[in-house]
């Protein structure tokens, strides 16, 4: 190998190296721009969303980082080596690629079989067990450190909602924190025609946690297509409260 590299010449090597991954990755945004146009354009939206469009194409054509927003601050609500419960997980990427560093496990569930499958495939790891369960009906049994509702929360009605969050409550470990994300409904109307539940504003989310959890938080990020909302929940320290740093090893 000194020989070839020698020969060749590091530059020229590493040269070609760019050129061939900068043409991987045109021809990988192109597949998954096609994916994207069939999935919301051709046939019916679908229930979860396939978060390597958002990093294969919708990222480097809109410059938008608040796909990733998701993951990190649902990170932040994550104890170290804690057990995380993610409902309504989807397509499992966040589960993967931001939570199951630090955690001991995360039962991650959702209501499609075909998510499910997808989740397994593509985004496993070995402390992730995906489940498919319509928490509607039979929330996972157990307590756990953390639990997620990211993307989903406006999956279900306002009574829905509700009788989620009592559900919910006694499944956290004393201490624990319930992490999540909605959006802001639009002046026209709802984003997505499976919402069951946009939300009116910070105050609006508000409004549904504070009957549960002493210490509530909602923020929110602002881009010219979404407004975002991010939860915290406990009847413990928050993310970014004093002292919260003690908790996470860094």
């Amino acid at each position: 190998m000194p020989k070839l590299l020698k020969a060749i010449g590091k530059k020229s090597i590493l040269k070609t190296l760019c050129s061939l991954n900068h043409l991987m990755r045109t021809v990988t945004a192109a597949t998954h721009r096609l994916q994207f146009y069939f999935e919301y354009s051709v046939f019916n939206q679908p229930e979860y969303f396939d978060h390597f469009i958002d990093l294969f194409y919708l990222w480097r054509k809109h410059r938008y980082p608040f796909w990733l927003e998701r993951g990190i601050f649902g990170l932040l609500a994550c104890k170290d080596q804690g057990e995380i419960l993610e409902l309504c997980c989807g397509d499992g990427f966040n589960a993967r690629n931001f939570y199951s560093i630090r955690a001991k496990s995360i039962v991650a569930v959702d209501f499609e079989k075909d998510v499910i499958r997808f989740a397994q495939k593509y985004n496993s790891a070995p402390n992730i067990q995906f489940l498919t369960i319509d928490i509607r009906h039979a929330m996972p049994q157990g307590v756990f450190d953390t639990i997620i509702w990211d993307g989903a929360i406006e999956h279900f009605t306002e009574t829905e909602i509700d009788e989620l969050l009592k559900e919910i409550k006694p499944r956290l470990k004393d201490g624990g924190c319930l992490s999540g994300y909605t959006i802001v409904e639009k002046t026209e109307g709802k984003s997505h025609s499976l919402h069951e539940y946009e939300f009116k504003s910070k105050e609006d989310l508000f409004r549904f946690l504070t009957p549960y959890f002493k210490n509530v938080r909602v923020f929110e990020t602002v881009y010219p297509i979404r407004h975002n909302l991010y939860f915290w929940a406990s009847d413990s320290i928050l993310p970014m409260d004093s002292g919260w740093m003690g908790q996470i090893r860094t």
